[in-house]
């Protein structure tokens, strides 16, 4: 996003009567799946395979779960391998470009004007010959094509016209460039007299014979008999390496790429024809120009321009015809079984479903690359986790036609619909010995052949924790409200009664932290399907983040508050600008989604869902202002903050021999019980953050709010 997108949205304020315009959408400033793999130290490992050659055919439809590019395929790490960004991609599964850098930051060099941003290198390929089934020299004669799907923004931000997309071919200049400095391992006995010598810090030593005699080193350490030591040797030069562009794109919106091409992917097919590229170390690439907004407005100097790119294939013998695949692929993620959302409390779960909560038919897009019709069969499987509930759903067999034929299965025929809108058919168990649960729900599709059987599968994870979700935890882009004293809330609906104690956000990280600015969380009540009355508060609160991938920060309630029917979650900003709260552009609620900015409450313009989540309690918890005063100065824990160990304020429960305490994370998992609450309550093993302990003895329940830190 740059100036010019920055003064379009002014003409477009005023136009739109101030209203539109309250309400932002930006990228994200930092993409925490890749800060993720980049802090467990698996990318080193990860990338220790690489071959230097790779030889035809070259194929990668990026599937893989990794973030990170296919390392066997692939030189450069700045993309994104995802299924969250692409629409409708041609599988589940692309590689998007943008605007942050191989650590998931926003470039350090990212600009108003359009800057050099993601590249996606391959490997060096044998251009020059084949080996399978014979070898033989390739040449221009061969029909070599690379052929690749791309797409502009997908569910992410619109690169403009000047953002553009770019491949490029490699070829060799005849000229060779610097490389490097090679080195050798050398004994130190070389440089010393005898045994009783020394080589001491700070002293030069030259390169060993048959080696460049103008290098040496400054020695840091101390050297003796039979040591050894690595010596620059000479400088390696290599072949130089120009790059030619084939093809590239100028940016637009989807919308506006749909009406030019009536598809959602468009699949490019490039000849190699010029005999330069026919080397044994030919490589491709693909590279973006992005472009952010300025300081003017520093919340929304985040991620920007986002283009998809899948299905690449290089290989010789194809033709400007050669487009299809034997290939059945599910081209969206997997749905959640419920009707609006994507984790609910198992308490409210068990109290509505299933006939108000789950869904009666899914959404599955299939799709059929090949240029042949197909026979399909579909099903799914369910299995709860770590529990013996499971049933599997066999969609029996439909015939597929070609994709660019037809599209996607349709639900216009009976084994279609059996396919394409299979019904949901069961509800998940009751199990009240869980305060949680979950189930894997995993779908399938193959072909009837008997051998070389196609199969595809995408999985989901139904989760019922101890919180409401519209989101599916992974936020596209950023939302917020522009003015000053700006409301936003966001509706829920309780089945039955329940106990609210916090609400989870996640805040996109913005470049210099520019959205960290105070904000009231409030609780509505509903009026008439609006929010009412404000029923409670967790005063001037700021954006805060957790260590980890996409972690939500929990905001706890000084007091616990029982909640029924329809409810509304949000915040009232003190200053103008963007909080930029996470925002899912995949599960469409903006009718949950409003804003108050004058008198009036408005819906959202934006399709989508935040990224809020309200925090219930496993059971019925009364405020502690339902406890007596005497009651209440008695119970405490303390340390808290604790480190290792805390110890219980109050002599009557430590002497309860019956007292139990129960330690939930802010997922309303129980993750320790204690039976003798005597004496000091070790939590050594548990990880840093908020926990709920609840005591109960003598018929009392009590419950603290801990923090351990470290």
């Amino acid at each position: 996003m740059n100036i010019f997108k920055q003064y379009f949205t002014i003409i477009f304020i005023i136009l739109a009567a101030g209203l539109y315009g309250q309400e932002v959408l930006t990228g994200v400033q930092f993409n925490e799946t890749i800060r993720e793999q980049n802090s467990t130290g698996t990318e080193a490992e990860r990338l220790r395979d690489v071959r230097d050659q790779i030889q035809l055919p070259f194929f990668d439809d990026f599937k893989n779960d990794y973030a990170r590019p296919n390392p066997e395929h692939w030189k450069d790490i700045d993309v994104f391998i995802n299924k969250d960004f692409p629409y409708f991609a041609p599988n589940a599964g692309a590689a998007t470009f943008d605007a942050l850098d191989s650590t998931g930051n926003v470039y350090s060099n990212a600009v108003w004007i359009p800057f050099e941003a993601d590249k996606l290198t391959s490997n060096p390929i044998r251009l020059d010959s084949v080996f399978e089934p014979v070898t033989k020299a390739l040449s221009p004669a061969d029909s070599l094509y690379l052929s690749f799907y791309y797409q502009p923004q997908g569910y992410g931000d619109a690169p403009e016209s000047w953002d553009t997309l770019l491949l490029e071919l490699s070829y060799l200049t005849g000229d060779t460039v610097f490389s490097h400095i090679d080195s050798v391992l050398v004994s130190a006995n070389l440089y010393l007299e005898d045994e009783n010598d020394t080589i001491r810090p700070f002293d030069t030593i030259y390169a060993p014979p048959g080696c460049n005699e103008d290098l040496y080193i400054i020695n840091f350490q101390t050297l003796t008999w039979d040591d050894w030591l690595m010596m620059p040797c000479d400088s390696v030069f290599v072949a130089e390496i120009g790059w030619k562009t084939a093809w590239k794109s100028e940016g637009m919106t989807l919308d506006e790429f749909r009406e030019q091409n009536g598809k959602d992917f468009v699949q490019m097919m490039i000849p190699i024809k010029d005999s330069i590229f026919f080397h044994d170390k030919f490589m491709f690439r693909f590279r973006n120009y992005a472009s952010i907004a300025n300081n003017n407005i520093p919340s929304w100097r985040s991620n920007a321009d986002q283009w998809n790119v899948d299905y690449v294939y290089l290989n010789y013998n194809r033709s400007v015809a050669d487009s299809t695949y034997r290939v059945l692929t599910f081209s969206d993620r997997a749905p959640s079984f419920l009707k609006t959302y994507q984790v609910m409390p198992y308490r409210q779960y068990r109290a509505d479903a299933p006939y108000n909560v789950m869904k009666e038919n899914l959404e599955m897009y299939i799709s059929n690359l090949d240029k042949v019709e197909h026979n399909t069969k579909y099903m799914y499987r369910v299995q709860q986790v770590n529990g013996s509930f499971g049933y599997q759903y066999n969609g029996g067999s439909c015939n597929l036609m070609p994709f660019y034929v037809s599209g996607f299965q349709s639900c216009s025929t009976s084994c279609g619909s059996a396919h394409a809108c299979p019904p949901v058919n069961s509800p998940f168990n009751f199990d009240y010995s869980r305060d949680t649960t979950s189930y894997i729900i995993k779908h399938y599709i193959s072909d009837s052949s008997e051998s070389n059987i196609i199969v595809d599968s995408v999985s989901y994870r139904q989760g019922f924790y101890n919180y409401y979700a519209y989101d599916d935890g992974t936020p596209e882009l950023g939302y917020g409200l522009e003015p000053a004293g700006a409301l936003l809330a966001y509706q829920f609906k309780l089945s039955v009664p329940d106990t609210l104690f916090g609400v989870q956000m996640y805040f996109n990280r913005v470049k210099d932290d520019a959205n960290s600015q105070f904000f009231n969380i409030n609780i509505w009540q509903d009026n008439n399907g609006k929010p009412g009355d404000i029923v409670a508060q967790i005063p001037s609160q700021q954006a805060m983040w957790e260590d980890g991938l996409y972690k939500f920060y929990a905001y706890l309630l000084e007091e616990p508050v029982i909640l029924s029917g329809t409810f509304y979650v949000g915040w009232q900003q003190f200053e103008g600008g963007s909080l930029n709260i996470g925002f899912d552009a995949n599960n469409d609620n903006r009718s949950k989604i409003f804003y108050k900015v004058d008198e009036t409450w408005y819906t959202s313009n934006f399709g989508g869902s935040l990224l809020i989540r309200p925090m219930f309690a496993p059971e019925m918890i009364l405020s502690s202002g339902d406890i007596s005063s005497e009651e209440k100065e008695k119970v405490s824990i303390f340390p808290n903050p604790a480190r290792t160990h805390f110890t219980i304020g109050n002599e009557s429960i430590k002497q309860d021999h019956k007292a139990t305490l129960l330690i939930y994370n802010m997922y309303g998992a129980v993750i320790k019980k204690i039976n003798n609450l005597s004496g000091q309550i070790d939590i050594s093993q548990l990880a840093t953050g908020m926990y709920i302990v609840k005591i109960s003895s003598k018929g009392d329940v009590f419950n603290e709010k801990l923090l351990i830190s470290r």
